[in-house]
């Protein structure tokens, strides 16, 4: 396979997640503060947090506020994790490998874009955004559906989903860093109502309450973090991501358990058997968001390295700065139109 059409695979499906990730946080945010822009506006920042676009949006926007953030996040053309800026980039992507996905996974990706085209010229969407969040999630399922059911496993296959589960582990670490470092405004919440509203916003945005539930029971800040972090069978946990991310990139260098052929899957398998061994009660030692830091970190170095032992060094116009992870600015991107 062609590193160009490795790398714009693997840029398609992050950035799908992107989108979808980004309609969760602000879905379940607009819920937890009933849609306020001024009462609650202290919980309006987070999101541009969780997305590690601060920056950009004091430069542009200064204090974060209910219609500003949405606007950033939704619609804005100049930011470039906005759903409307991923779901472009991802589209483009998709443009240059028409060869390679099936008819069905492009027709659903146009439907996509057109769909957040339409939205984000409608002001009604900014005053009510479940909806669109809603119908964003919704496409998201549709396209990765359509990528499992009429997409040869193959390499192209494994690489759309090494970039899906890179991209959704990351998501899920920075909205429990969120809860804990950033969203909790009082250690006097911590057991009382609205802390137990405020956990289960979170495993909402993740569309984990259900199985949580299921294990679990009773909503407590570690059992939370347990089952966000380090388990091995709900999907969107980071465990589970990095796991299945692993296998893919063994399916694609051809290396057995135990053996590394480059640079990502070693970067991979020690942060995959460093989650392997380490408890809840480890990470709570050590503390929450440091953990949660580190973890980001390891795996920005993984994404590089799949940068480094897959794709060229000289892509497109559209894919240029992709290597990095929203914890840095992505301002070097070429808008696409």
């Amino acid at each position: 396979m062609l590193s160009r059409v490795a790398s714009s695979v693997y840029w398609l499906s992050r950035y799908v997640e992107r989108a979808e990730n980004v309609a969760r946080f602000i879905d379940v945010n607009y819920n937890l503060t009933l849609g306020e822009s001024d009462s609650f506006g202290d919980q309006w920042a987070p999101l541009v947090y969780t997305t590690g676009d601060q920056i950009p949006y004091e430069e542009r926007y200064g204090a974060p506020n209910r219609d500003n953030v949405l606007k950033f996040l939704l619609f804005d053309e100049e930011n470039p994790n906005s759903i409307l800026s991923c779901v472009s980039y991802a589209r483009e992507n998709a443009r240059t490998i028409r060869e390679i996905i099936p008819t069905v996974v492009w027709e659903q990706l146009n439907q996509f874009y057109f769909m957040v085209r339409s939205a984000a010229r409608t002001p009604a969407t900014l005053d009510q955004p479940q909806e669109f969040c809603e119908r964003v999630r919704l496409a998201s399922h549709m396209l990765v559906g359509a990528t499992e059911a009429t997409m040869s496993h193959g390499e192209a296959w494994h690489f759309s989903r090494v970039g899906r589960l890179i991209e959704r582990g990351d998501k899920t670490s920075r909205i429990v860093d969120v809860q804990y470092y950033i969203l909790l405004p009082d250690a006097r919440d911590v057991g009382t109502a609205l802390d137990v509203v405020r956990w289960s916003a979170l495993l909402r945005s993740a569309s984990a309450l259900a199985m949580y539930r299921r294990q679990y029971g009773k909503i407590t800040p570690d059992r939370v973090a347990d089952f966000l972090i380090l388990d091995t069978y709900f999907p969107r946990a980071m465990h589970f991501c990095l796991r299945k991310a692993q296998e893919s990139l063994r399916c694609i260098t051809g290396s057995t358990a135990g053996t590394f052929l480059n640079l990502a899957e070693q970067r991979m398998g020690l942060l995959c058997s460093t989650m392997d061994y380490t408890s809840v009660e480890d990470i709570i030692q050590q503390g929450l968001h440091q953990y949660i830091d580190g973890f980001q970190n390891q795996l920005n170095s993984v994404g590089e390295a799949i940068h480094e032992d897959f794709f060229t060094t000289s892509q497109q116009a559209g894919n240029q700065g992709q290597i990095q992870t929203q914890s840095a600015s992505q301002n070097s991107q070429s808008q696409i139109s």
